[in-house]
């Protein structure tokens, strides 16, 4: 008898942590409802396994992602860089807000989509920017992405050692 309401007492435990996820993506979501409430400028770009949603609104030069300032995201300058680049070819660093939610992928594949979604964004917004963005590469979608495991390989293309005795 005492078996039987442990496992009863088990399902309900599963039961409640599979409740509490929804509530972390609906609080990501009334983000996303608060920025498009706006009057933004929509974009998605997209490198390696991650894909950004990014919003750009008229403001002081503000960048945020998945909530947070993207110096706090973004820890490396490296990847700070990366996502300035759009706006200092542009001489736009202070003229537009970002809001962008990333998903997937590594932080380095993240920057890579924030930068081509804040690029498309801008040539949304200001057509004349086109020629100085696609001159610099920054609409082009770089579409390296990881090779899939191969079945008798240590990695994609890596194969065993070899022995010759």
């Amino acid at each position: 008898m005492t078996e039987a309401k442990k496992t009863v007492k088990k399902t309900t435990a599963t039961k409640t942590t599979k409740k509490a996820a929804p509530a972390k993506t609906a609080a990501k979501k009334a983000v996303v409802a608060d920025v498009k409430l706006t009057n933004a400028t929509y974009a998605t770009g997209k490198r390696k396994d991650s894909v950004a949603r990014v919003y750009l609104i008229p403001g002081r030069g503000q960048i945020i992602v998945n909530g947070k300032p993207m110096m706090e995201y973004f820890r490396r300058p490296v990847l700070q860089m990366i996502i300035a680049q759009p706006f200092g070819i542009t001489k736009r660093e202070t003229a537009y807000d970002v809001h962008a939610i990333v998903i997937g992928g590594g932080l380095s594949g993240q920057a890579g989509a924030v930068k081509h979604g804040i690029s498309k964004a801008l040539e949304r917004a200001e057509p004349d920017l086109r020629k100085t963005l696609k001159a610099a590469g920054f609409l082009t979608r770089d579409s390296r992405v990881v090779e899939r495991k191969h079945f008798g390989r240590h990695k994609a293309r890596r194969s065993t050692q070899f022995s010759k005795r």
